[in-house]
């Protein structure tokens, strides 16, 4: 088995290819489930280097390689998000977009780049790989209900033995070179909120011909507030809800009929998580009859939160220290954003890490994820290309 020096130089050796692959994604992105060139660019690359591929989930790409050592039915998946957003570039870069409006601003651009050239170094160490290695390329991160329900829709990994599923997602947070792990809850269920609130508009000088729209919409934007966010013992969230769209489309002095709200609800815990929509149910029927209106909430289910396998994530912690050095490894707090690979670490032993993009030591200003300036570091790759291939030796 080759050593972790072995494998950084074999990830630095095939920098100035992963650096092309990136910014070929970058400048040609493709937004949730339209992800047909960027499939088409892996899979043309990957078969080239003789990498099996197939595709999944519509605009996926799957690619296999077995190893010659060890039970073929025993699988490691390495998964990247496909995706870019409706965000216009602003960075000003020699490969910015070619696509107006379309911008790879959450480094899901690295993340497939990354994957490739892990794809590409562990088929040529073949010899050393026990069983199965997957590499999937996952479309639709970005929009509910998630590419990740559609991969698992196919069972792709039927027959195999699935012993570990690993993601990672850039981090601008962090130096390049360090890489954040977590066991347990990491990231947060997203549950989408949608309310109209259907009273009887008019002039708002004849307030006594009203049922106002407007008057209850505030109302349940103050008690939704009330109840979806809650707190743990240890003063951290426990729930989170806001209201971040209000639409009352009167006048000055004109109450509209409607007013239409949208929302989020966030939370790591499934029974809080049904207690928070069943008394948001509640309210609704209740602000209805106090205000002589009638409230419909339409609540769709997002992601599940993301729970990191304590086990991996030690394994991973003991791998990119010896790798790295310990100073390189980092304890990841819970957030409450939210990722579809929940549904992978529902299903099969998982872990979600970060790997740090603002440059060595001072860190540079990188931009926030989905910021039309966001610009992660490039040498970060090699940290990623390296890290994914040691992982599928634990």
């Amino acid at each position: 088995m080759e050593s972790p020096i072995t494998i950084i130089d074999e990830a630095q050796a095939l920098y100035e290819m992963v650096v092309g692959f990136r910014r070929h994604l970058h400048r040609n992105p493709e937004l949730s489930f339209h992800e047909y060139e960027t499939a088409r660019f892996i899979a043309d690359v990957l078969r080239s280097e003789g990498v099996e591929c197939r595709p999944v989930a519509g605009t996926g790409v799957l690619a296999r390689i077995v190893g010659e050592r060890g039970d073929p039915a025993s699988a490691v998946v390495l998964r990247a998000d496909m995706d870019a957003l409706p965000v216009c570039e602003a960075t000003g870069l020699p490969f910015a977009s070619e696509r107006e409006g379309v911008m790879h601003a959450c480094g899901h651009d690295m993340h497939v780049a990354a994957l490739m050239g892990a794809m590409i170094l562990l088929n040529r160490q073949r010899a050393q790989i026990d069983g199965t290695v997957f590499g999937l390329f996952q479309p639709g991160e970005e929009l509910s209900p998630g590419g990740a329900t559609m991969v698992l829709a196919e069972n792709p990994f039927e027959g195999y033995i699935v012993r570990a599923f690993f993601g990672q997602h850039v981090e601008p947070e962090l130096p390049t070179g360090v890489l954040g792990i977590r066991a347990g809850e990491y990231m947060a269920s997203t549950d989408e909120l949608r309310f109209t609130v259907h009273g009887v508009g008019g002039h708002g000088a004849m307030r006594h011909n009203l049922r106002d729209s407007v008057e209850a919409a505030a109302a349940l934007v103050l008690e939704l507030l009330r109840v979806g966010n809650t707190s743990r013992t240890d003063g951290g969230p426990e729930s989170v809800l806001s209201i971040g769209r209000v639409i009352a489309d009167g006048a000055t002095n004109i109450v509209p009929d409607n007013v239409f709200l949208e929302g989020t609800l966030r939370t790591f815990d499934e029974r809080l998580r049904a207690e928070i929509k069943r008394r948001i149910a509640e309210l609704c029927l209740s602000l209805s009859r106090d205000y002589g209106v009638e409230i419909t909430p339409d609540i769709r289910d997002g992601f599940p939160s993301v729970v990191n396998s304590a086990v991996l994530a030690g394994a991973a912690r003991r791998v990119f220290s010896d790798a790295f050095g310990p100073a390189a490894v980092v304890e990841l707090g819970r957030r409450m954003t939210g990722e579809d690979f929940g549904y992978y670490t529902r299903r099969y032993p998982a872990l979600f890490y970060r790997f740090g993009v603002s440059g060595f030591g001072a860190s540079r200003a990188v931009g926030k994820l989905h910021s039309p300036i966001f610009n992660p570091d490039e040498r970060s790759l090699v940290f990623a290309v390296a890290g994914l291939v040691m992982l599928t030796r634990t």
